[in-house]
């Protein structure tokens, strides 16, 4: 693979060593608290790397996120900054365990169902909060666990049921969640009109447990 440039925040656990996981950040862009996720994640002894898919650009509110969006060409550039980052995460001398994680966040929950469907030898482990995607799964080899709010108006209940049938009939194993008295982004601390947290705590307790049962 050619070599790609792009900015990202890399966390490394206290052990030098940990499971790979791939942090694919909402449509908010990698802000302060994406990066203090992929830290989260160290801190649980994983080794975490989020690739910055706005080239720096950070939204503070819809209107901007949305406006970040559409200055994409989404189907072209995306990927090859995804697959980058998780060769590049692959290599990385101290990621250990077996395969790789990722987890996606509204905007890259899409991509992370993406990733999955695509690299199927290599991620084992997807998270996605609030977010689903079409693909076909049939040659995954992952497991997923997925976290949605109560009232979404961004994803509807029949799309996270067509998701999860998806997921089932390809034979991977699948548990998704929905937290009572939540809307879209309930996890992100950030988002003080969204953030719930006890729901965000459950959560995070619900993710780590997955990634260390899938991954090590």
């Amino acid at each position: 693979m050619t070599q790609l440039t792009y900015n990202r925040h890399l966390a490394v656990p206290a052990a030098g060593k940990g499971a790979g996981v791939l942090v694919l950040h909402a449509w908010w862009g990698l802000n302060d608290f994406m990066r203090g996720f992929c830290d989260q994640l160290a801190q649980a002894g994983f080794v975490a790397l989020a690739p910055d898919l706005f080239s720096g650009k950070v939204a503070r509110n819809v209107e901007e996120a949305k406006q970040l969006v559409s200055l994409l060409n989404e189907d072209q550039d995306v990927p090859k900054i995804i697959l980058a980052a998780l060769e590049d995460l692959s290599q990385h001398p101290a990621v250990s365990g077996k395969g790789l994680g990722t987890v996606g966040f509204s905007f890259g929950g899409y991509w992370a169902l993406w990733l999955a469907a695509q690299q199927p030898e290599m991620v084992r482990a997807v998270t996605i909060f609030y977010s689903t995607g079409e693909g076909d799964f049939k040659r995954s080899k992952a497991a997923f666990l997925g976290h949605f709010a109560e009232k979404d108006p961004f994803e509807p209940e029949e799309g996270i049921r067509h998701l999860e049938k998806d997921l089932k009939d390809a034979g991977r194993p699948t548990t998704f969640y929905t937290y009572p008295g939540t809307g879209h982004w309930f996890f992100e601390k950030d988002r003080q009109d969204a953030y719930h947290p006890r729901a965000a705590q459950l959560a995070w307790e619900r993710t780590r447990v997955f990634l260390h049962d899938q991954l090590t």
